[in-house]
């Protein structure tokens, strides 16, 4: 799945709001929606694959429904008035205060079995340049500019946007962020969350903070933890937790999930696209392996070579940074070397040990919260001397991937 730039479909649901009338007469409404209606359709080619836009194409029919307006008929302009923070495609709602004690098929761990095995709880991770943590505990680095969908099951979809780190470069982060909650029995109507770059919101797209008017409504909540830098999603009707945070211009991404809703696939044919699970696809992923035979043969002729900063980072330098935030050299402190190497955004360093704190709050098993070169197939063949060569490993990768960089060397 990609993303065209181009994708114009939030100045769409903008433009619906400029237009929308707060009270008058239905045909006033009806009119409105028509003209949204007709500026989703022009963003067909653009936006085609995009979670949102595919979200207000549905809003829209149901709206259409909901009060009886015809599809053919006068369309408005758009009325100059202030939008919401984040112009949503569909009118407000306001949250229905209903007991936080729903029917028990909107609890997850009251709607299991009597006496059955407790459930495995796994989790995702996606942040930095951008670095995945797969369900399985796999840890990969990959390039996939564009929307790429993270999870995609029976319950909810998640998709990520990512951007160039720098202009023309092949390393990108994750600018934009949707999440779709799908329509669950008594518990939850359909919600949508969307993110992007300075735009955090503590509520669903709708304006509402939990999960609708239905009896189980508050299993699915936005809380906001840290206002612009942290919200956490939870639905506990599928046992689920989501964390986004926004650390310098770039969104993180990590989630909490049983074994069971990982695995609730319903497109068979196209289950590779769930990145959360399969990883990236190959031709996406950084091989390190590639790179071995290089960094062996130059490790020695590198050292005797001075040291020159890429992007305001050295080896030294961005050692010693990411070593303040993350005193462990795993796989989180690498990937945070890794990025001041290729980026210079010293963001990143907060991206990775952000990351790395919401592995110790979602991850279930603690023997797992930290993952190193042997834990990984990623690694497995890189030289184990120190390290030294295992950095050097990276600047490699970095110089054959992104041809923007002068030159990184010891």
């Amino acid at each position: 799945i990609t993303l065209n730039s181009a994708c114009k479909i939030l100045k769409c649901n903008s433009e619906f709001w400029a237009s929308t009338p707060s009270s008058g007469p239905k045909e006033e409404f009806c009119t409105a929606l028509r003209a949204y209606s007709s500026c989703v359709r022009r963003t067909a080619r653009t936006c085609r694959g995009d979670l949102a836009y595919h979200s207000a194409q549905h809003g829209i029919e149901d709206l259409m429904t909901q009060h009886n307006c015809s599809k053919e008929g006068p369309t408005a302009s758009p009325r100059a008035r202030t939008p919401p923070p984040l112009a949503p495609p569909l009118p407000p709602q306001t949250d229905v205060h209903v007991p936080s004690d729903g029917p028990e098929v909107c609890h997850y761990e009251r709607s299991l079995p009597r006496h059955s095995a407790p459930p495995n709880y796994t989790h995702c991770g996606f942040f930095g340049d951008p670095h995945l943590r797969t369900f399985n505990d796999d840890f990969q680095t990959c390039k996939v500019e564009g929307a790429w969908p993270l999870i995609h099951n029976k319950y909810l979809s998640v998709q990520v946007t990512n951007t160039p780190v720098l202009p023309g470069s092949a390393a990108t982060a994750t600018s934009k962020l949707t999440i779709i909650f799908k329509n669950f029995q008594e518990c939850v109507d359909q919600k949508m969350y969307h993110a992007e770059t300075d735009e955090l919101p503590a509520a669903f797209a709708d304006g509402s903070k939990n999960g609708g008017d239905r009896h189980g409504a508050n299993t699915l909540r936005v809380v906001e933890k840290v206002p612009g830098q942290h919200v956490e999603i939870q639905a506990r009707y599928i046992g689920t937790t989501i964390v986004v945070r926004q650390v310098g211009r770039y969104l993180t991404f990590a989630v909490r999930m049983p074994e069971e809703v990982v695995n609730s696939v319903e497109d068979q044919e196209n289950q590779d696209l769930y990145l959360c699970l399969h990883g990236c696809p190959a031709n996406q992923r950084i091989d390190f392996r590639t790179f071995q035979a290089r960094a062996a043969e130059s490790q020695s002729s590198a050292r005797a070579k001075p040291e020159n900063p890429s992007h305001g980072f050295t080896y030294q330098s961005a050692m010693a940074k990411c070593k303040e935030r993350l005193p462990v050299e795993d796989l989180y402190f690498q990937s945070c070397v890794f990025d001041l190497l290729s980026s210079g955004d010293i963001n990143f360093t907060l991206a990775a040990y952000y990351a790395f704190e919401d592995v110790k709050m979602l991850h279930s098993n603690k023997e797992k919260h930290h993952l190193f070169e042997r834990d990984t197939d990623m690694f497995n063949a890189a030289p184990r001397e120190s390290n030294f060569g295992l950095l050097i490993l990276f600047n490699l990768v970095a110089i054959s991937l992104w041809t923007d960089l002068c030159y990184l060397c010891l």
